[in-house]
């Protein structure tokens, strides 16, 4: 399709978006859905047409009690995130009319819900944004609460938890989010849940929130050492990325909470530490080899490792075919 011949089109759908017929308008974000999921150059023309009036009226539309104009204007702003990040960013209301979807993600549609998780973690892959989201403290407590709850699909869980994850990625996001209870939400999804992927994007993002003064203290609560170390464990069956994340984990929380954490991890068992740790140092990715050998001298040596040794240990949940958003978030 000719490129004028597609501006018109998206500026005749986009003009359709304020039609008093919900049929017209429906229709309208049905194919504007289309458009931006299979051509790429499409988003930003629409995402420019008439100085943003697309965005707006998709960010409006998520208010709508119609399933099917809230689910297709859900999903056109996630592709469209996909390559216009600072245009939702900079659109009015967008923000918080993604967050109004996931706070009611108990009532509204599961497909709604997962596009507006996915679109804030979307967002969050530009570091310059994650203050401003983590900022928007019921977008927090929505997420948590997204999948703290037991009810919720197996998708929206996994969208829930990747937006956690991008959010945690900026470190004054996280004492706000272990202050609206993610630890006992994460935990809560790896003690009680069975599916696989689910567990393994939890731990991801338990890994990062570690990193914060305030886990420490969270973490107890919810015996969250003992639960790290049982994931290492060989007999458990935990995946390669589940016992990565769980290394890098308790290595976060043994720099933020020195010697005392590392006794704890001790006090769990230095052999049912170290099998698991054995496990990683053979089998493991090579960032996940550095950190469980940092964490086993910790251990052995105390707190005599340096900061910089250990430095590197970040989780990698994302790091693979999950960021490559032309496959895994366009809807």
């Amino acid at each position: 399709m000719d490129i004028q011949v597609k501006r018109q089109l998206i500026k005749s759908l986009i003009s359709n978006l304020s039609s008093v017929s919900d049929q017209t308008r429906i229709t309208a974000l049905c194919e504007l859905r289309l458009l931006t999921k299979n051509d790429p150059e499409t988003r930003p023309i629409i995402a420019q047409q008439d100085e943003g009036a697309a965005i707006s009226l998709l960010s409006e539309t998520l208010y709508s009690p119609t399933p099917l104009a809230q689910e297709n204007a859900a999903a056109t702003l996630l592709n469209l995130s996909i390559s216009c990040k600072n245009s939702l960013m900079s659109t009015r209301g967008v923000l918080d009319s993604l967050s109004y979807v996931v706070s009611n993600h108990r009532s509204h549609p599961p497909a709604a819900v997962q596009s507006a998780a996915a679109t804030i973690y979307s967002l969050s892959v530009d570091e310059n944004h994650r203050p401003i989201i983590g900022g928007k403290r019921d977008i927090v407590y929505s997420l948590i609460d997204l999948v703290g709850f037991r009810e919720s699909p197996s998708r929206s869980m996994k969208d829930g938890l990747k937006a956690l994850f991008g959010l945690a990625l900026y470190p004054l996001n996280r004492a706000l989010m272990v202050e609206f209870g993610v630890v006992d939400a994460l935990f809560g999804v790896v003690v009680r849940d069975g599916r696989v992927g689910v567990v393994e994007d939890a731990t991801a993002v338990i890994a990062q929130v570690a990193d914060c003064e305030e886990s420490v203290e969270a973490f107890r609560r919810v015996f969250g050492v003992r639960v790290l170390v049982d994931l290492l464990s060989p007999e458990t069956g935990s995946s390669s990325r589940i016992r990565e994340n769980a290394v890098s984990g308790l290595l976060n929380l043994v720099k933020i909470g020195g010697e005392e954490v590392a006794e704890e991890i001790r006090e769990v068992g230095l052999g049912l530490v170290f099998d698991g740790l054995g496990e990683v140092v053979d089998s493991g990715s090579d960032k996940g080899k550095k950190r469980a050998q940092a964490l086993m001298k910790i251990l052995e040596n105390g707190m005599s490792l340096s900061l910089k040794d250990a430095s590197d240990s970040g989780s990698d949940l994302y790091s693979g075919p999950m960021l490559d958003s032309s496959n895994s978030f366009s809807y």
